[in-house]
Parts: structure tokens; sequence; C-alpha cells
């Protein structure tokens, strides 16, 4: 696949300098108790999962080698452990870049995530405990007065809960498994996404969880899907908009 034909956003110019605050918390990885390579690796990991490095964004080596306070061979042997995870791309001549996703790929990744979600809603909404659902209940309250306040930080936390909590009351560990599995594609996607209408989505996990509360397994599961595939056209959107 000819991922500058079909990525999430062009490429940006190549610098050998990490931002400031990224450099600061990594200086003293060098001397953490993991090894460094493996520290490395997740800190890099978990920076392109969140965003912080957007896709198609130029990973140099003497630029991370400075922000760790390491050698290069550390920095290049988690960019070749990163790149088989697929989300870095290493090219020979122009070096290291966080990989691109196509349209194709960020349609398939959702239209996944959208059944699982849909099933993990249903199984909660059949097998919700009443010290699960009071935990449910509570959860609703709380996002609602952060609704209510605008509080865009409490609304982010508990957005990111919701899954969390839906997912325990489903009780299906093989489902949490598969889940899983598709976490982390999943997380980068919506890293990519366009700014996110914290207050907008709230409005629809609410609407999830009412159903859950109320056992109507149905229509949870509807609107769990809906909402995930309601995303994935967002994404979809602006990823087709980078091809053009």
């Amino acid at each position: 696949m000819d991922h500058r034909a079909n990525g999430m956003t062009d490429e940006r110019p190549e610098n050998d300098q990490v931002e400031p605050d990224f450099a600061a918390a990594w200086a003293g990885i060098g001397s953490s108790h993991k090894s460094i390579n493996m520290a490395i690796t997740e800190t890099l990991r978990a920076a392109i999962l969140s965003g912080k490095f957007k896709a198609g964004e130029r990973l140099t080596e003497v630029g991370l080698a400075k922000a760790f306070d390491v050698s290069r061979n550390p920095v290049r042997e988690a960019l070749r452990v990163l790149e088989v995870e697929g989300l870095v791309e290493i090219n020979p001549r122009k070096g290291a870049r966080v990989a691109l996703l196509s349209v194709d790929e960020v349609q398939e990744i959702i239209e996944l995530r959208a059944e699982l979600e849909g099933m993990s809603a249903k199984y909660a909404a059949r097998r919700c405990s009443d010290e699960v659902r009071a935990n449910l209940r509570q959860l609703l309250e709380e996002g609602n007065r952060a609704d209510a306040t605008n509080d865009i930080e409490v609304l982010t936390e508990l957005n990111n809960t919701f899954h969390n909590q839906i997912a325990v009351a489903g009780k299906n560990r093989f489902l949490v498994g598969f889940m899983k599995a598709l976490n982390e594609k999943t997380q980068w996607i919506f890293a990519n996404r366009p700014e996110p209408n914290m207050a907008g989505n709230w409005k629809e996990h609410a609407a999830i969880l009412e159903a859950v509360i109320a056992a109507d397994d149905e229509l949870a599961s509807v609107l769990a899907k809906r909402h995930v595939e309601d995303i994935g056209k967002e994404i979809a959107k602006a990823t087709e908009e980078q091809e053009r």
C-alpha cells in the first residue's frame, strides 16, 4: 500500500529537535530500572497512540536520542520494534516517521470495533448485577453534572471510564480480550480525529448507560454500535480530505 497516497496527513518537515516538554519528561529514562530499549519503546508507543506524534510525523534518531539523553542505538532498536507493530514506517533513505493510516484501514477497524462495542453493551444490559448497575448510575450522574457545568476535564475522564465499566458489566472475558486487542489501533485512530466534542460524546454515552441500566439490551446495542460508527465516519471524512 502506498501510504503517501493514502495517509491521514502529509509528511511533516524533518526536525532533529523534540519539543521541550517531551524532552524534560524523557531525559531521565536512561537511568530507569527497565531496560533502556524497553523504556524508550513504551514511551514512544504511548506518545504515538495518544496523538502527541501525529500520523506522518518524522521521528529522527538524533532528536529522540537528545530527548531521552541516550545514544542513538536504543532509539534505533525502539523504532524497529514499533515498525513491526505497524506504528512506525522506516525508509532507509528518509528515516522513520509515524505510520499513516488509509481510509480503508480506518473503516475496517471502526467496523469491527462498532460490532464489539454493540455486543458489549448488549451483554451489559442483560447481565448487569445490582452492584454494577449502581456504579453505572453513579457514573451517569457524575457525567451529567459535568456536562451541565461544561467540565471538559471531568467529561474526558468519565468518557474513558465508561468503556471499562460497560465491559466489566458484560461479564464476557473473551469479548473483553478481543476488544483489548483492538485498543491500540482504535486509540491511535481516535487520537488523529478532528477535535472531539466531549460534551457530545458524553450525551451519547449517557444514552447507552440509561439503556443498560434499564436492561434494554437491543437499544443499548444499537446506540453503542452507532456511536462508534459515527466517530468512524467523522475520522474517515477527515482522512479523505487529507488524501486529496
